[in-house]
């Protein structure tokens, strides 16, 4: 049984260097290779966004203490909130002429400002947007163009590369004293929109993330202190450092990741 198997092995071998059968796998396996890259660069793209909310100021009416008056353009509000909206294309395609829609129904949107990231350029409103909202001088605005610059906005980016992040940001008066909610729609081709939780950040990797591949480093790092180290003291001390740590490891090793995943991009 051991011979034949040898001889099975050796066959084997002189199989695979038959110049020809070699060209072959390579070029299947080259193909395979092509194939998996066009799927990758021809993922639907992901768009991702968050919103932050801080609350800047309150009405409040107090016999004893005083009173707290926040008003805009001499109207009282309530409650003043500063809300701002990151938004990022996290796929490895670009995109022209993205419109971003954002709306609520709980708060009125006043001033904004808006940013596209690492560049001196702002978002500039959609067309059709600034006609609905256009009033000639020496007019007033009617209660439907009211409806609709307290509600929403519309903006046109004219390109979003990959990677490419936005952000804007909205003085707002809740209607109530519950946190406003804020919504973005993104009309594109091909693009599906998240929303993600505010989280706190490692190296740019989100902690949960980082956390979570830092674990997955540390059953390995078990693994070989398991295999490799006979003293169980230092064993221990090992696994304790690294415990305290594994974020970190986490964070890079992901980081690399998305540099490989951009570099496949590009």
């Amino acid at each position: 049984m051991l011979v034949r198997r040898w001889v099975d092995y050796m066959n084997l071998i002189q199989i695979i260097q038959n110049k020809y059968i070699t060209i072959a796998i390579s070029g299947v396996i080259g193909g395979i290779i092509t194939w998996f890259i066009q799927r990758v660069l021809n993922k639907r793209g992901t768009f991702s966004y968050f919103v932050n909310h801080l609350r800047v100021g309150m009405t409040t009416e107090d016999k004893i203490f005083g009173s707290i008056a926040v008003t805009w353009n001499g109207h009282p509000i309530p409650n003043l909130f500063l809300s701002t909206i990151e938004l990022a294309n996290e796929s490895l395609n670009d995109y022209e002429n993205v419109v971003v829609h954002i709306y609520t129904s709980d708060t009125e949107l006043l001033s904004e400002h808006t940013q596209i990231i690492d560049t001196p350029n702002i978002l500039e409103w959609t067309d059709k947007y600034r006609k609905q909202v256009h009033v000639e001088p020496g007019q007033s605005p009617n209660d439907n163009q009211k409806l609709i610059y307290f509600g929403q906005r519309e903006y046109i980016i004219p390109v979003m590369n990959r990677g490419q992040k936005i952000r804007i940001t909205y003085l707002n008066s809740a209607k109530g004293s519950k946190v406003p909610t804020i919504w973005v729609s993104v009309l594109q081709k091909g693009v599906k929109l998240k929303f993600r939780v505010l989280q706190r950040n490692i190296f740019g990797i989100p902690q949960t993330h980082a956390a979570l591949a830092g674990l997955v480093i540390g059953v390995a790092v078990i693994i070989v202190l398991g295999l490799f180290v006979s003293n169980h003291w230092i064993a221990i001390v090992v696994a304790l450092t690294y415990g305290l740590i594994a974020q970190l490891p986490g964070a890079y090793i992901l980081k690399f990741l998305q540099k490989i995943r951009e570099a496949i991009g590009n």
